[in-house]
């Protein structure tokens, strides 16, 4: 039994990794535009760098990337 929960434990972390890497590729080619204004233009190595945290966080940054949000709201905080 804790054989069969610990093979799918794996299998999902399998499945999660699998779509992030997939998702982190269209990301950085296409996706961080959208996301972010600034990137617009960068070059390889930025993209580079920025694709294990996309395929890590893949979920919110498809989340960010369907919904159309640009940039993140400003903070209006007492430390601002």
């Amino acid at each position: 039994m804790a054989e069969e929960v610990a093979r799918y434990v794996v299998d999902a972390m399998y499945a999660y990794a699998l779509l992030g890497g997939l998702f982190g590729v269209f990301f950085v080619v296409r996706g961080v535009q959208k996301v972010d204004q600034q990137a617009q233009g960068t070059g390889i190595g930025f993209r580079l760098l920025i694709f294990p945290g996309a395929a890590a966080f893949w979920p919110l940054l498809l989340k960010r990337w369907i919904g159309g949000t640009g940039e993140p709201p400003e903070e209006r905080n007492p430390h601002r």
